[in-house]
């Protein structure tokens, strides 16, 4: 049995047999690339969609016996959800050819004896709205529908499951969680960047756990995906299940992530501050950089919701200033006209316009960005001088504002139904798989499928020609 130090007041007393030597861990998911969403689907095969099982569910379900029988799906013939739905498809290949996801939600049985398991939760990468709402809901969920009596909260992301670090995990029960969904952020901290899987592994095998849920974004899922093959090496029958956490939305295969919806209404604020500000001058332009290193959405929502924005630039669109099709001489024939304009920039747009980065990377592992918004303020006023134009331009960043909210009402729902149904699916014994909601309906999906692709705005799709319309902007520029 491993045993660290620092640990020593958590571990349990029964041990597990020893580790193999330290060999490499499994290779990482497939790189993720850009693909319109009919791209991605059809590169997608049955076997792509199956989940994991620890094993024979051996344990009545007490969530069956609270809910009945018709609440429950019985196990190994749960109710599946069609991957590509468009009736199309159906028609040309049938149902039996085509890849499904198997439903959430609680089952008859369970892999787990819930008055023996021990449960870690792990919070990671950026803030984002709704953090402690899935904190809260996990850990109610086990204790009172599962009786799950031991559940530690580890400090400060994957930094805080390896031991030389010194992070002692939180206890975790109801009292605790009460009212930590008032709050943004997250009760047990964050870090970025990833960690050995094996010390990682160490301190699941010396703590006990049985099941460990993961929240995080397209990188910590990663990272879980390692901490499963580590798992599996040393034989290990511990469940790991994601819950997505990204404020970009850009995970694939799951509808939305929980703290989208409040990350883009709390930009709806800003850019009606921005119009605000735009309408008080004459030739007054707002200027609004918001989040998205590669997706758009949170742009493109937000802009749609305020209804203010005159143009909206995303990473998936290539951004052209000058020339007579080029951004500046859109942004010129508006002044022209209205004498004000709004401008929404995500963050990952137009970065050939930026400063190279030179290979620089953050903690995560992400080619740090130029600043677009710097760009593009300074751009635009270089421009408007040189015309002998008086421009009046305000320059907003609520980016780490928009972190840092609690969860709106619609959101507060969201992460309850992804925390209980997590629950659900490691009592059951599954595991390298994250829960999502995919054509309205919580699925079960496997790891490697999730973070296999980049989930970004499709421009010949509703949603981009939706922004067009409404902000009357060109679909490119150039």
């Amino acid at each position: 049995m491993t045993t660290l130090p620092h640990l020593n007041s958590l571990a349990v007393a029964e041990g597990v047999p020893e580790p193999a030597p330290d060999t490499p861990t499994a290779g990482v998911p497939d790189a993720a690339e850009n693909l319109t969403v009919p791209e991605r689907t059809k590169r997608v095969e049955v076997s792509d969609l199956e989940i994991k099982t620890l094993g024979a569910c051996r344990y009545e379900s007490p969530v069956a016996t609270r809910l009945g029988q018709a609440a429950v799906h019985h196990v190994g013939r749960a109710e599946r959800l069609l991957l590509d739905d468009r009736f199309s498809r159906v028609v040309a290949e049938g149902y039996s050819a085509l890849p499904t996801f198997e439903l959430a939600g609680p089952r008859n049985r369970i892999f787990f004896d819930p008055t023996k398991l021990r449960c870690g939760i792990v919070t990671c990468g950026g803030l984002c709205p709704g953090i402690n709402n899935v904190v809260r809901g996990l850990v109610l969920e086990l204790t009172h529908a599962y009786g799950v009596k031991e559940i530690l909260g580890f400090r400060y992301g994957f930094e805080g499951m390896v031991a030389r670090f010194g992070h002692t995990p939180l206890r975790l029960g109801p009292d605790l969680v009460a009212s930590i969904h008032h709050q943004g952020g997250t009760l047990l901290g964050s870090s970025r960047g990833s960690q050995d899987p094996r010390e990682m592994v160490d301190t699941i095998e010396a703590l006990g756990l049985g099941a460990l849920f993961v929240i995080g974004g397209d990188g910590t899922l990663k990272g879980a995906t390692k901490i499963v093959a580590e798992l599996e090496r040393r034989n290990l029958p511990v469940a790991v299940i994601g819950i997505p956490k990204t404020i970009d939305n850009d995970i694939h295969f799951i509808d939305r992530s929980f703290g989208f919806e409040s990350a883009f209404a709390a930009a709806v604020e800003a850019i009606r501050s921005a119009h605000v500000e735009a309408n008080g001058a004459r030739n007054g332009i707002g200027l609004v950089k918001l989040m998205g290193r590669h997706s758009g959405f949170i742009a493109c929502h937000a802009a749609l919701a305020a209804t203010d924005a005159n143009f909206v630039l995303i990473p998936e669109v290539p951004l052209r200033l000058d020339g007579e099709r080029g951004f500046l001489r859109a942004l010129e024939r508006r002044l022209e006209h209205r004498a004000h304009a709004v401008i929404v920039v995500a963050e990952g747009a137009g970065q050939d316009l930026c400063a190279p980065s030179t290979g620089r990377t953050d903690a995560s592992g992400n080619a740090r960005l130029g600043d677009i918004g710097h760009v593009l303020r300074d751009r635009i006023n270089e421009h408007f001088r040189a015309m002998g134009v008086e421009i009046t331009l305000k320059y907003i960043d609520p980016s780490y504002q928009i972190r840092s909210v609690p969860a709106s009402p619609s959101d507060s729902v969201f992460c309850w139904n992804m925390a209980r149904n997590a629950v659900h699916a490691a009592m059951a014994g599954n595991t390298e798989m994250l829960i999502g909601r995919w054509h309205g309906r919580f699925v079960h999906v496997p790891l490697p499928l999730a973070t296999r692709f980049r989930k970004q705005v499709d421009v010949n799709e509703d949603l981009w020609m939706s922004v067009v319309e409404s902000t009357g902007q060109p679909i490119a520029f150039g």
